[in-house]
């Protein structure tokens, strides 16, 4: 587990990840947590690390649940379980699990590349009914063409296909 105090965005990942790992089943949110959680709507991103690496990734760049709490929760379960990329977080993968959690602002369309900054800004390229999205801030992604060259590659969109950019802040949880 890790030393650092997680905050109570994390914490509802973790455990709606260890509830599911172990028994299948899906976390019933206690009272404890704070009713901004059930209050609100957002887009929500759970990253999973294991030793430093990526060990799954899955959110919403738009609220599709009643609010935080939920999305938070089933994006944490689907992190963990159904990334594409990844074979499902197993028990004994539980305690070595870092977690971090991103809460998204509303995408706004920027017509300009020039609006874009890869360390302030997540981006969404979209082609149609093609949508890839980037987070900010990721290591190695340090300028907005090779930041869009990964979400177009990450939604099946060509080089030169035309898109239309969106941008949008997120606040990371850890």
């Amino acid at each position: 587990m890790n030393s650092h105090k997680e905050s109570i965005y994390v914490k509802l990942a973790r455990e709606a990840i260890e509830k599911y790992v172990k028994s299948g089943e899906k976390l019933i949110p206690s009272s404890k947590i704070p009713k901004k959680l059930f209050d609100t709507k957002a887009g929500v991103f759970v990253s999973l690390k294991k030793y430093g690496a990526l060990r799954g990734c899955i959110g919403t760049f738009k609220p599709f649940r009643n609010n935080i709490c939920s999305e938070i929760i089933e994006n944490a379960i689907s992190a963990a379980t159904s990334d594409p990329r990844f074979s499902p977080v197993t028990v004994d993968e539980l305690k070595d699990l870092y977690i971090s959690v991103d809460i998204l602002s509303p995408p706004q369309e920027v017509k300009s590349i020039r609006q874009l900054d890869p360390k302030k800004y997540g981006v969404i390229v979209s082609s149609g009914y093609k949508k890839g999205l980037l987070l900010p801030d990721l290591e190695g992604v340090d300028t907005a063409e090779h930041q869009i060259d990964i979400a177009k590659r990450k939604a099946g969109i060509f080089p030169e296909e035309k898109v239309r950019l969106f941008r949008f802040e997120v606040k990371r949880y850890h």
